[in-house]
């Protein structure tokens, strides 16, 4: 009896102060909360995590990175609060609708959060397949993300307004221009994005050259709103997503797929040195191998030809020439090459003279298109032709440099 006595005791007198019963009822509330987030968190989430790791299938460095389990765990000491302040007597109706609005916003956050984590998730996944160079689909999961937080972002107003999503949606409808132009930029990357996965217009690992924004190497990621370039020397550019699609740029994935890239490279004649070949130079020339039969041929092929102009005085008739015969040369050279692809054009040829010199253009494939490679086949190349283009009695053209004037100084004054 004296325990019953005590207990009606004690309610009598907390009843004199019921802002003391209201704070008891708040506290017993967030201590049930936090004890519901320790065992979420401690118990369902690692049971969780338990069962995953039995399936094969499952990537278990992927979910270790990304906490949506942790997150959709934080749902439920909301729950309890949204609900277990009904009983927490004495306290004021717009508190406890403002407390009730505030634990709902904090559902919908968690949710759009949780949902973000899967997206990236299940991208992480994605990308680890072969397909995934070409066709990245990290800008539609953000398309969605966005999506995701838009309607979140009204679930929470409408909870806040007493209003539901459709209501507050009709009246942005007078927003509409005004949203257009706030999100023109997004609108724009959206649409860049569809075009450049439906032509196929870049892919991850391809190497792209944009002169506009100094972007000159390899994607390594593309987004909805922006392309990700690392540059040779190992700088970043970020490109707009749309400027792909208003702007120019050059996409090399060609040149990697068909194996072979290009050489265009001129060497500058002196023409001052460019002569008629000789008897005496022909047979000097004659004791290079690759020139042996085409020396036979060009010459049976001009006396052929000139029988037909007896009369004509020589300087009229056909004759071989040094640059000529030294064109002939390089391309059997490249023919002989093993660093040439010999299924691709080969081509040796004049270009419009010009107050450099007569230009020989080099216009071949290297079997290769790692760049190292690449670069010493094309010197290896050039290094042998300046070396050799004094056997045809040619000279390269090189502007005068300080060291020929005073060389020419040196010898007026010597005079």
């Amino acid at each position: 009896m004296n325990k019953i006595k005590f207990i009606q005791d004690t309610i009598n007198w907390a009843n004199q102060y019921p802002w003391l019963e209201m704070l008891s009822s708040l506290a017993i509330l967030i201590v049930v909360a936090f004890v519901a987030n320790f065992i979420a968190k401690r118990v369902v989430v690692s049971g969780v995590r338990t069962l995953l790791s039995k399936f094969k299938f499952i990537d278990q460095q992927i979910f270790s990175e990304h906490s949506v389990i942790r997150r959709i765990a934080n749902v439920i000491p909301a729950l309890i609060i949204l609900y277990g302040i009904r009983t927490v007597p004495h306290l004021s109706a717009p508190l406890h609708s403002f407390i009730q609005m505030v634990a709902q916003a904090f559902i919908f956050l968690t949710i759009a959060l949780s949902i973000s984590e899967f997206l990236n998730i299940f991208n992480s996944m994605y990308q680890r397949n072969p397909r995934a160079k070409n066709k990245p689909i990290k800008g539609y999961l953000q398309l969605v993300k966005m999506i995701v937080y838009i309607v979140c972002i009204l679930m929470i107003m409408g909870t806040f307004l007493n209003k539901d999503v459709f209501s507050i949606l009709a009246g942005f409808g007078a927003m509409a221009a005004v949203l257009m132009l706030v999100f023109q930029n997004t609108i724009l990357s959206i649409v860049a994005s569809v075009q450049i996965s439906s032509y196929d217009m870049i892919r991850i690992g391809d190497w792209i050259e944009m002169p506009s924004l100094n972007a000159d190497g390899t994607v390594i990621d593309m987004s909805l709103h922006t392309v990700t370039v690392e540059n040779f020397d190992k700088t970043l550019t970020t490109v707009p997503t749309n400027k792909l699609v208003t702007d120019t740029f050059k996409n090399w994935r060609g040149m990697a797929q068909s194996g072979v890239r290009r050489i265009k490279r001129s060497i500058y004649i002196d023409q001052s040195s460019i002569c008629f070949l000789d008897q005496h130079k022909q047979e000097e020339l004659k004791s290079f191998l690759l020139l042996n039969q085409y020396l036979d041929n060009k010459q049976a092929e001009l006396e052929r030809f000139n029988e037909q102009f007896e009369d004509e005085s020589e300087y009229n008739l056909r004759q071989m020439t040094n640059v000529g015969t030294f064109r002939a040369y390089i391309h059997f050279y490249l023919q002989n090459h093993p660093g040439i692809a010999k299924n691709q054009t080969l081509m040796v040829r004049q270009l419009q003279p010009t107050s450099d010199g007569l230009p020989l253009e080099i216009y071949a494939f290297t079997n290769t298109i790692v760049w190292t490679e690449y670069e010493a086949i094309q010197s290896d190349i050039f290094d042998h032709l300046m070396a050799i283009i004094p056997a045809f009695g040619l000279k390269i053209f090189q502007a005068p440099s300080g060291l020929d004037l005073r060389s020419l100084s040196s010898k007026d004054s010597a005079e």
